[in-house]
């Protein structure tokens, strides 16, 4: 019989799991392995949030196993070493990427290009060597082989870690396609956690940097704050016509289909078109301009161990780091502290959740609960009987209580009435019904 992923390993671990399509984020117990010889286990300080958290918390590429841990830019402090590790000591600050293991043996791996490994193990949502289910870093603390783990350089803050992801994404290519000369003239399509990296490291290698985007309202942020040397807005012709035959390389990092064509159409003769977003459907590619100019459509993923270590020397040098907001990982929604009773998946179990309510409303009435019945519509719900639950799921529409709060159109109630509330708590208001 299978054991869960609280009892596959000896060490007790907490993270934030979705288990679900929906997405949703909700506490978890599980557990990781023992630390082996060869192991590095962190405490985690920081985690970033990368797009392709997002991808598979949905499910949108078809492969995630729930639940899954999200996270995989990952920086942290090292709190114990295997009797083998010579990269780390206990106290190091330390880094962890997309990957947690590859096989080591083939020709990938022995060019230090782990991240093209047939093997390849990614830090999350894959089977790890003993056929347990790898975890990422919404979680408290991690173990990983310390050669899947790098030096976090002294001075660079430790809340930089979307370099791990978004920084190693975008340093590859342009280093990997020669796009890092002086004087180069680079574009870079899309502003987000990938594009903004693309920027920082473009115009440290000395290049003139255009920012090509669908978002006029990013112009300033390319031009002022990130220092790009033009902006371009892609659904402006007139824009695109007098950027023709000007660029060296384009680092595209829109993860949505888009057209290549005018892309394209921008680069130089020998021009090189990097695609670094993941992008889920097919795109059109247009042959003749290829043919014509001799040019290249390419892709690049992450990076290998020993260039990820050279990225975060070289943005540490450079004093590269994103633009972060740090967020708690127990975020609310809601600014007022809730507990319930949950269930997270179809067993129905129900375990302590902690999670939030709206503020009173001006029409809102509050209560504090003291009696709920259990209806057999919450065991439907509970199990998914029906085919649409969401989880995490607090059941029960049997309410009882008495009022604490009432906003200040509030006319019914007042603060030390009983109150009741059933199946409904909404409607349109407006139908016929």
């Amino acid at each position: 019989m299978a054991k869960s992923p609280e009892e596959e390993h000896p060490i007790k671990a907490f993270g934030w799991a979705a288990r679900d399509t929906s997405g949703v984020l909700s506490p978890f117990n599980f557990s990781r392995r023992a630390t082996g010889e060869k192991d590095v286990q962190f405490k985690i300080l920081y985690c970033g949030i990368c797009h392709t958290d997002l991808h598979y918390l949905k499910n949108e590429w078809g492969v995630t196993r729930y639940p899954v841990v999200p996270g995989h830019e990952i920086v942290g402090v090292v709190t114990e070493v295997g009797n083998k590790v010579e990269k780390f000591k206990i106290g190091d600050k330390v880094g962890v990427g997309c990957l947690a293991g590859s096989c080591q043996k083939c020709d990938n791996c022995s060019n230090d290009l782990e991240n093209y490994c047939p093997r390849q193990i990614m830090t999350y949502g894959q089977l790890y060597h003993d056929g347990t289910m790898t975890y990422g870093g919404y979680s408290d603390f991690m173990v990983v082989d310390e050669h899947f783990a790098v030096r976090w350089p002294e001075n660079l803050p430790m809340e930089a870690a979307p370099l791990l992801c978004a920084g190693i994404t975008t340093y590859s290519p342009l280093k990997y396609y020669g796009l890092d000369k002086p004087g180069l003239h680079i574009g870079v399509v899309g502003l987000g956690g990938l594009g903004h990296m693309a920027v920082k490291f473009a115009k440290a290698f000395g290049a003139n940097v255009t920012v090509i985007s669908t978002s006029p309202g990013k112009k300033d942020e390319a031009l002022q704050h990130l220092g790009a040397d033009k902006f371009l807005l892609s659904t402006n012709p007139e824009q695109i016509q007098g950027t023709m035959s000007t660029l060296d390389g384009i680092i595209d990092t829109v993860s949505a289909a888009h057209p290549l064509l005018p892309l394209l159409g921008m680069l130089k003769p020998h021009g090189k078109l990097i695609m670094t977003g993941a992008i889920a459907k097919p795109l059109e590619m247009p042959v003749f301009p290829l043919i014509m100019g001799r040019k290249l459509i390419a892709g690049s993923c992450i990076g290998g161990m020993k260039e990820t270590q050279e990225m975060l020397d070289f943005a540490s040098k450079h004093n590269i780091t994103p633009d972060v907001e740090v967020v708690a990982m127990d975020y609310e929604v809601h600014p007022v502290k809730a507990f319930g009773w949950a269930a997270r998946d179809t067993s129905g179990l129900l375990s302590p959740l902690k999670f939030s309510r709206r503020e009173t409303g001006d029409k809102d009435v509050k209560l504090k609960i003291l009696y709920c019945g259990i209806c057999h519509t919450d065991l439907h719900q509970l199990k998914n009987e029906w085919g649409f639950s969401k989880y995490p799921m607090v059941p029960g529409h049997e309410i009882v209580g008495e009022v604490t709060e009432v906003g200040s159109k509030v006319e019914k109630f007042k603060p030390g009435d009983k109150a009741g509330v059933g199946c409904l708590v909404g409607s349109c208001r407006s139908c016929e019904n």
